[in-house]
């Protein structure tokens, strides 16, 4: 295809999924809404992700220090500002940290990234607890000012339709090349003339700015939140997860993956946790082994694939059974 007829292509699967979101609270059951939330807020944070990190290859396991940072300043800034203004000042802050973060970190790459990017969330995580207790007096907030329902879900489904849109945008830029360039060989983006620091460093605020606006739409859902609750890890993990079975470095893989584990998490999470962990590590070591390119790679000809080198293994151990008679 060519890229017009794939720009195209693009852009009404992005138009028929925003309209399957609008029309889904009008047919779907408060159970149905409530899953369809979350699966569009992890439709915007693993796209977002996978946008600077599927094409730079930095492993970021920040996605919650933004997440959290967004949701306490919407909780803080609700009583005077509007909901607009909350989602937008959550999302410039978090964007505003990511590039002190990332000015101190992003010369670095793959572990050692990813546990600097871990041990500043939880910096940040404990340094908001201490403001709390110090200043406040107490650990947690109580939001008093809370949207409708139907205010939250079409500001994360517009969130998540944004990361999508941004993304296909971006790819087609020179920005998205640089980006991609970096990924592939930094030092031979830097001799062809990017400035590799100024692309990452804008790269990795452009992530921050939808988790920070993600997480400040997101924290109302609660009502009240508390560091622990906001910051927490597991956010940040699953969303990595979602992001690399899906496929980072392709546009529609996130989206696919957050639609699959949004239906696991709410099957599975509150009834059996176990299971829905161990479903999560299960399909991220057959992705890492069998799909490297995630689920948005799956083509008629991978089933293919696999058929043929399973009769190959099976042919491999008859043949020594054989051997051994």
């Amino acid at each position: 295809m060519k890229d017009r007829q794939i720009l195209v292509r693009d852009v009404l699967l992005l138009l028929a999924f925003a309209g399957w979101g609008l029309a889904l609270p009008h047919y779907g059951s408060e159970f149905v809404v409530s899953m369809a939330l979350t699966c569009l807020m992890y439709v915007a944070l693993s796209s977002s992700w996978g946008l600077f990190c599927g094409s730079t290859r930095y492993l970021s396991l920040a996605t919650s220090a933004f997440f959290g940072i967004g949701a306490y300043t919407s909780a803080i800034a609700l009583e005077h500002l509007s909901w607009l203004e909350s989602i937008a000042l959550g999302a410039g802050l978090a964007a505003l940290v990511a590039v002190v973060m990332g000015a101190a970190v992003l010369h670095l790459r793959g572990t050692y990234f990813a546990v600097l990017t871990f041990g500043m969330t939880e910096l940040i995580r404990h340094a908001v607890t201490y403001f709390e207790k110090s200043v406040t007096g107490t650990v947690g907030r109580v939001l008093t000012v809370v949207p409708d329902r139907d205010t939250i879900y079409l500001t994360v489904l517009g969130l998540a339709v944004l990361a999508v849109g941004v993304s296909i945008i971006v790819r087609r830029s020179r920005f998205g090349l640089a980006l991609m360039g970096i990924g592939a060989d930094e030092q031979r983006a830097q001799t062809l003339g990017v400035n590799t620091r100024l692309i990452k460093i804008a790269g990795f605020a452009m992530t921050a700015a939808f988790a920070g606006a993600v997480g400040a739409a997101m924290a109302v859902r609660w009502t009240y939140i508390d560091p622990l609750t906001v910051f927490n890890p597991f956010i940040g993990f699953q969303t990595v997860l979602i992001a690399l079975i899906g496929g980072a470095v392709t546009l529609w893989g996130p989206l696919i993956a957050a639609i699959v584990f949004s239906v696991l998490a709410e099957t599975l999470r509150l009834q059996a946790p176990q299971i829905y962990m161990m479903s999560l590590g299960l399909l991220l070591i057959l992705s890492v082994l069998y799909l490297p390119g995630g689920l948005a790679s799956l083509r008629w000809a991978t089933f293919g694939g696999w058929w043929r080198d399973s009769r190959g293994w099976l042919r491999g151990l008859k043949s020594k059974e054989r051997d051994r008679g």
